[in-house]
């Protein structure tokens, strides 16, 4: 068994959140929950540690390090955990886990919901309605297109098997080419054929800023970029100079290079470098900026709090979490 309190105190959680975790959430667990992130709540709440507590997280908080003697275990609510890597090299004796397997569809299903959008222009239609104007709203169908999809692990295969079954001509990029069924190409492939780019890439310390200078000089003119990864990957930056010399003619985005910093900022009305940038790129008519938001429908929240119990309890009853952060 785990040398714990039964103590778990939840960091970043929505309201339809809240009210999952607390219908399958043990009586013997004592568990508070806090919306906003760690840094924010700490700005106007003492919070005090008591020896091995067990904190949850998402993607945004930044842990104090004055906390790693307190704090037995780290669970974060997200498929990734690249956020935790930092904490975790300076503190190993922590235990550490993350939730794998609740949200491939629902992100996949909104990375899609995206492309037709940008496809259809449906911005620019929404802009248009108040004066019922049609010009520059030409939009595309997707049959016959061709979309790239770089990296496919569990989310990225739902985008493929979407996208195939909509007539999109679908080639991917990977490093481990796991799916007999996808066509895959090198990174160094020509890639100007594309008219779909979709980002499903993990964040790993060889491809921060994988979409830079050198990929979209490579593009065809007027392509689409969709990132439902990780922001990191694509800096907002590059991605607004490729909007303006319009080499892209539309973003979407779900994730955000300076995330943490940015969702703090924009909460409390702030202006910062982050939230200029992200003004500036919001005036491009064909643009989509979602708040880390893809994985959020009903299904998805209740297996994400069924995850979030069994991997508690897992961690009190065994003195392991059933999905370890490798």
């Amino acid at each position: 068994m785990l040398n714990s309190n039964n103590n778990i105190i939840f960091f970043e959680v929505f309201e339809e959140e809240k009210n999952a975790i607390s219908k399958f959430l043990p009586n013997d667990i004592n568990a508070t929950f806090h919306q906003n992130t760690i840094q924010e709540t700490c700005k106007f709440k003492d919070i005090k540690l008591e020896k091995n507590t067990i904190i949850s997280i998402r993607t945004q908080s930044i842990i104090p390090e004055k906390w790693s003697s307190k704090i037995s275990a780290i669970l974060t609510r997200s498929t990734g955990y690249d956020h935790l890597n930092s904490f975790k090299n300076n503190h190993k004796k922590i235990l550490y886990g993350y939730l794998p397997n609740y949200c491939a569809r629902s992100v996949a299903e909104h990375a899609f919901l995206m492309c037709l959008a940008l496809m259809r222009r449906l911005p620019e239609q929404i802009n248009k309605f108040d004066t019922f104007e049609r010009d520059g709203l030409t939009g595309f169908e997707i049959s016959g297109k061709n979309l790239l999809l770089v990296g496919i692990g569990n989310i990225g295969i739902e985008i493929y098997k979407i996208s195939k079954s909509m007539g999109f001509n679908v080639d991917g990029i990977d490093l481990i080419e796991n799916f007999e069924d996808v066509n895959y190409i090198k990174k160094d492939n020509d890639i100007k054929k594309y008219d779909v780019i979709i980002c499903a890439m993990d964040l790993n310390e060889s491809n921060y800023s994988y979409f830079n200078d050198n990929f979209f000089k490579r593009v065809k003119k007027g392509s689409l970029f969709i990132n439902i990864s990780r922001g990191e990957i694509a800096p907002v930056s590059i991605l607004n100079k490729y909007l303006n010399n319009e080499t892209l003619s539309g973003v979407a985005l779900d994730v955000f290079d300076t995330e943490s910093s940015l969702a703090v900022s924009l909460r409390n009305r702030e202006e910062d470098e982050d939230t200029k940038l992200i003004m500036e790129i919001k005036k491009h008519p064909n643009v989509i900026l979602t708040p880390h938001n893809a994985f959020n429908t009903h299904e998805t929240v209740l297996r994400k709090a069924k995850n979030t119990i069994e991997q508690i309890q897992s961690l009190i009853e065994k003195g392991k979490f059933i999905w370890e952060v490798p």
